[in-house]
């Protein structure tokens, strides 16, 4: 499915680009007996439902006219929320001394997930600050055994 999420961002990476609004993350996954494209859209003010309905009317078009879905599967243009994937670079760095969530594919110290504050990353790790109970600790885990990373809402 990663050929096809590779697939559908080259196509919609223009149109999102040229509606002055940034593609934050493309994910198409199997749901039950349902296929799912989910888009999440950006920009610095927000994203409300009408940024969402003109995105979704002009890479409709696109997606109708290259096709490269072959299966039926629906389609969502979306905000990414507050809890937004850390995807590129420039999300990482955006989230450095904010909260983020971290789910790993195994666990490290253990547990395979985390929720603290980003302090550094780099290619190959991400530095956290976690609390356990009373302390606080500082956590290195490598990126390539992140399975999720977002920014997180802590109230």
């Amino acid at each position: 499915m990663s050929k096809i999420t590779e697939r559908v961002e080259e196509l919609v990476s223009p149109i999102v680009a040229d509606l002055g609004f940034e593609l934050v993350d493309v994910e198409y996954v199997k749901e039950g007996p349902d296929f799912y494209l989910r888009i999440a859209i950006d920009k610095p003010e927000g994203i409300d439902i009408s940024d969402c309905a003109v995105a979704s009317e002009k890479i409709s078009e696109v997606m109708d006219k290259e096709d490269p879905i072959k299966e039926a599967y629906f389609m969502d243009v979306s905000s990414p929320g507050a809890e937004r994937p850390l995807k590129k670079e420039k999300d990482y760095a955006a989230a450095v001394g904010n909260p983020i969530y971290v789910k790993l594919y195994e666990e490290i110290d253990g547990d395979k997930e985390w929720l603290g504050e980003l302090l550094s990353y780099d290619a190959e790790t991400i530095k956290m600050s976690v609390k356990i109970k009373t302390r606080t600790k500082e956590l290195e885990l490598p990126r390539k055994k992140i399975a999720k990373i977002r920014r997180a809402v802590i109230f």
